[in-house]
C-alpha cells in the first residue's frame, strides 16, 4: 500500500499532467453501473457543470457518474486506462453538485498491466448495468488485488467549500490503469490523476527524432507567470489542440504600452513577457522545433522565444522545488535555444537548421511569450542523450 495523505487546498501535484484525462486517451473501461449517469464523465477535462431542473428519463440530469442507489450486495466501481501510463503524484476527487448523493467513501487501487489485455466489451449508456457475463469476466481479473494506492476514504459533498478532495501519492512505481472504488455507491464528478508519463526509452534508437518534452514521453510542466485561461501543460499534450480551451493562454498583460511600437524586425518593443518552465522526458540535443496557435486567431503571442539548460537533479530541486520558488529564476544556466520569434494567428509554425541554436544536451526549457497570449502545442524534436556528468 502507498502512503497517502489528503488535503483540502491544491496541492503543489495539481500541476502536473492528469494522466486520465480523456484529452490525454484516459478511458473508462469497465463499470458496474451508469443509471443516473455514465463513468465515462469522470474523465472530461472542463469543470463539472450544473443544469437546473434538466431530467432524464432515468432521473436528474448530472455531469459525473453517478449510481442507483444500491440494493443488493457490494459496492460500485469502475475501471481507468490510464491515457499516458506514468507515475502518479497525486489525485483529486470533484464531487461537485452531488450533495444529497455523493458517494461517501471511495478507494483507489492501480495497477501495471501488459499491452494487449483485453477487458469485456463496454457501451456506456446511462440506464444500464454490468451484466452478469461482464461481472464473472472482471472476477476472473481480480481487479480487487490491485495495489492500493488510496485507502477506504470518506469524501464531502458536493458544495462549494467540500467539493474538492485531494491526496498525496508516494509510489514511484509506474501504471498503466486504476480502479476506483465507491461505497456503497452515489456520485463523482471528475477524477483527475496527475503524474509524470513513463516512457521506456531503451526502445528509442540513437538516431530516432523524438519529442522529448510531450506528455507522454514524460515532458513536464514546472513552472509558469500566468495561466489565467489555460495551463502551460495543454501545450505539451497529445495531438493539435481541441480548441482554445486546450493550449496555454495567459492574461493580457497590463504593463503594454499604451501605443505599441515594434523593432526593426517587426517584434514589438513591451517591457512584460510570460514564461513556462518544461522538464524533458529525457535529456537530449534539440534540432526542430515548432509552435503551434492553433485556434488563437485573436490573441496570439507577437513573438517567442525558447531557452534551454541542462540541470541536475540537486539543482532543480533547488531550483523549482519549494512551493512559490521563482521557477524562472535566471540561477539556471540558460542559453537560447531559439531566438525572438515573430507568430501569427492559427498557424503551426516549424523552425530548423540556422534557426534552432546548438546548446548541446540539455534537460529543461523555458519557452517565454511576449507580450502575452495563446501558444497550443509545443514540439522539441530530437535525440535522447545521457547528460555529460560534468556539466551537470
Amino acid at each position: 500500500m502507498s502512503s497517502t495523505t489528503m488535503s483540502t487546498t491544491p496541492p503543489r501535484f495539481t500541476q502536473l499532467n492528469d494522466l486520465a484525462s480523456a484529452k490525454a486517451g484516459g478511458r473508462v473501461l469497465f463499470a458496474t453501473d451508469d443509471w443516473f449517469a455514465v463513468a465515462d464523465n469522470l474523465l472530461k477535462g472542463d469543470p463539472p457543470q450544473w443544469k437546473e431542473g434538466v431530467f432524464t428519463e432515468y432521473g436528474k440530469w448530472m455531469d459525473g457518474w453517478e449510481s442507483r442507489r444500491k440494493r443488493m450486495e457490494g459496492h460500485d466501481w469502475c475501471i481507468v486506462q490510464l491515457g499516458v501510463s506514468g507515475v502518479i503524484s497525486g489525485v483529486e476527487v470533484d464531487t461537485s453538485f452531488f450533495t444529497g448523493n455523493y458517494a461517501p467513501r471511495f478507494s483507489l487501487q492501480a495497477a501495471c498491466l501488459p499491452d494487449g489485455t483485453t477487458f469485456p466489451v463496454r457501451q456506456a449508456q446511462m440506464g444500464t448495468a454490468a451484466s452478469p457475463q461482464q461481472l464473472a469476466a472482471m472476477e476472473n481479473m481480480q481487479t480487487e488485488k490491485w495495489t492500493e494506492l488510496v485507502p477506504l476514504t470518506a469524501l464531502r459533498p458536493g458544495y462549494p467549500d467540500t467539493c474538492k478532495n485531494y491526496y498525496h501519492i508516494t509510489s514511484t512505481q509506474r501504471w498503466t490503469h486504476v480502479r476506483l472504488n465507491m461505497y456503497p455507491d452515489g456520485g463523482i464528478a471528475r477524477l483527475h490523476v496527475y503524474g509524470i508519463g513513463s516512457k521506456d526509452w531503451s526502445t528509442v534508437k540513437s538516431n530516432e527524432l523524438v519529442d522529448l518534452v510531450a506528455m507522454e514521453n514524460g515532458g513536464v510542466c514546472m513552472g509558469f507567470s500566468n495561466a489565467h485561461y489555460g495551463h502551460p501543460r495543454n501545450a505539451i499534450g497529445l495531438g493539435r489542440a481541441e480548441n482554445m480551451g486546450d493550449g496555454w493562454e495567459t492574461a493580457r498583460r497590463l504593463d503594454r504600452p499604451p501605443i505599441l511600437q515594434a523593432d526593426k524586425s517587426g517584434v514589438l518593443m513591451v517591457p512584460g513577457c510570460e514564461w513556462a518552465v518544461y522538464r524533458l522526458g529525457h535529456p537530449g540535443v534539440i534540432l526542430k522545433v515548432e509552435i503551434d496557435t492553433n485556434h488563437f486567431k485573436g490573441n496570439y503571442p507577437d513573438s517567442c522565444r525558447i531557452e534551454a539548460c541542462a540541470l541536475s537533479a540537486r539543482e532543480e530541486q533547488a531550483l523549482f522545488g519549494k512551493e512559490g520558488a521563482a521557477i524562472g529564476s535566471e540561477e539556471a544556466k540558460w542559453k537560447t535555444l531559439l531566438g525572438p520569434t515573430k507568430l501569427s494567428a492559427h498557424r503551426r509554425l516549424f523552425l530548423s537548421g540556422g534557426q534552432v541554436q546548438p546548446v548541446g544536451v540539455v534537460t529543461h526549457v523555458r519557452l517565454t511569450m511576449t507580450p502575452d497570449g495563446g501558444i497550443s502545442r509545443m514540439r522539441l524534436w530530437g535525440y535522447p542523450r545521457a547528460p555529460n556528468p560534468a556539466k551537470l
